[in-house]
């Protein structure tokens, strides 16, 4: 009987723990946020959480620059970041949503030069978000 109750007992952790794990790994909080973005031709690994709108308003961020459609063309695109630390970043980021014009095939781009210079041919348009990010650059992608 108290053999019963400890393997009823170990077992019940263990579910616990497993539960608790997947529940970890679906949060964007902590290292389950990381993802890589480039900056200047170099990817880097950021960590990015969803903010509250009303942040919006700060006058002070970096904008993050994404393309969700680009996934319909099979392209996993890659986002563009516009700072990094010592080059004016601010951790509070606008999110700006790629849209490649029609004529031109989504393809991957590795700077906010190489997007200021792709809107202004019109291979792109640029359509600021009300998403807001916190994003934190964390190093050079290994």
């Amino acid at each position: 009987m108290r053999r019963s109750v400890f393997v009823a007992a170990l077992l019940a952790g263990v579910l616990v723990v497993a539960t608790a794990t997947q529940s970890f790994a679906a949060s964007t909080n902590g290292s389950g946020g990381n993802m890589p973005a480039y900056y200047d031709g170099q990817v880097f690994t950021i960590n990015f959480k969803l903010l509250k709108p009303d942040l919006h308003s700060n006058p002070s961020f970096n904008t993050i620059y994404q393309c969700d459609s680009c996934a319909n063309s099979g392209l996993n695109f890659v986002s563009v970041l516009d700072a990094i630390q010592g080059d004016g970043f601010n951790p509070i980021w606008e999110e700006v949503q790629i849209k490649f014009t029609p004529g031109h095939t989504p393809r991957q781009l590795f700077s906010d030069n190489e997007v200021a210079a792709a809107a202004a041919a019109g291979e792109i348009t640029l359509a600021p978000t009300d998403e807001v990010y916190r994003c934190s650059v964390i190093g050079p992608n290994k």
